[in-house]
């Protein structure tokens, strides 16, 4: 467009010279050279977008860096390069790393970066996301060939957290700043995968096993608290029956020791020279409670009593009028 108004202007300004030197109306020219510098400076205009700024170059020479907006430019003089500044990811493709335990893993990651110095992303790097792809696929090799298989699966987070500090470290001089690394796979052959698996699954079935175990012995111990609480359940009982028992032996005894107290003081006071007496009453009163059998005549009854007893049994006398 700009060589559009160049040539439209010098045409304009040659019918222009024409028109005053052979006396033709110069209307004509002054239109040709005013459309010509119109399309020229309209060719000048630039719009940068808000995720872009623009780097402005006059003759190969850097000049100054334009932020969103429209901007104008010299035509053909003067060149503008857009860079974006949003972030961006950078697919790192899958290669083959060695681990320290001597084994093949595939490994597959992305970087996300973001320009910072647009100036810096142009001028001092060739081409910064070629040259960001290659410095991570040696970093990846670098950090997990230090690391064991087992390991690298198991601390993916310490992997991204290191590659990132020294990509971001390294690519300073480029403009850029890492934002994050990511990890999509670390994979082994298909054999030693087969046996991680095999491993994990033993694994497993140990830690299943040992629960197992574990509950086993808890409801055995369980069981035996139970049959300890119960014996100290019976054990108690029995005591408190034992107890029980020796404070009911405890009272009778008492009241024995009373009654034959009582008996005694009345056998003093009542039957003082009669012990003999005495006796044959108490003898004939236990073997009256154990209901001892007599085979004897009844009119013989009064005879044993009074033998036995050695008190002659008071006959009743019969009442009068009756």
């Amino acid at each position: 467009m700009a060589i559009f108004g160049i040539i439209f202007f010098i045409a304009g300004i040659v019918i222009l010279v024409i028109s005053i030197l052979g006396s033709y109306p110069i209307f004509v020219g002054i239109v040709i050279a005013v459309v010509g510098l119109v399309f020229y400076i309209f060719s000048g205009f630039r719009t940068v977008r808000p995720t872009q700024k623009g780097i402005i170059e006059r003759f190969g020479k850097y000049m100054r860096t334009k932020e969103s907006g429209l901007t104008w430019i010299i035509p053909l003089f003067e060149k503008m390069y857009k860079v974006n500044i949003t972030e961006q990811m950078v697919d790192i493709l899958p290669q083959m790393v060695i681990t320290q335990d001597k084994l093949n893993a595939e490994v597959d990651a992305v970087i996300y970066y973001r320009v910072n110095d647009v100036k810096a992303s142009i001028y001092n790097v060739d081409n910064h996301r070629l040259q960001l792809s290659s410095l991570a696929r040696t970093t990846l090799r670098a950090v997990i060939g230090n690391m064991t298989l087992t390991d690298a699966n198991e601390n993916r987070s310490s992997i991204n957290q290191k590659v990132e500090i020294v990509l971001d470290k390294e690519t300073n001089s480029y403009g850029v700043e890492v934002l994050r690394c990511e990890i999509q796979k670390i994979e082994p052959p298909a054999d030693v995968q087969a046996s991680m698996n095999n491993v994990v699954k033993a694994e497993q079935e140990k830690i299943a096993a040992r629960d197992f175990a574990t509950a086993t012995e808890t409801k055995a111990d369980g069981e035996k608290r139970a049959e300890i609480k119960k014996a100290e359940g019976v054990k108690q009982g029995l005591i408190l029956s034992s107890e029980g028992r020796a404070e009911a032996i405890k009272i009778v005894a008492n009241a024995d020791a009373d009654r034959i107290k009582v008996v005694n003081e009345s056998a003093d006071k009542y039957f003082v020279g009669n012990a003999q007496i005495l006796k044959k009453l108490e003898t004939v009163e236990s073997a009256l409670k154990e209901n001892v059998k007599f085979i004897i005549d009844s009119d013989k009854v009064s005879t044993i009593v009074t033998d036995a007893a050695g008190v002659t049994p008071i006959k009743e006398k019969p009442v009068v009028g009756k």
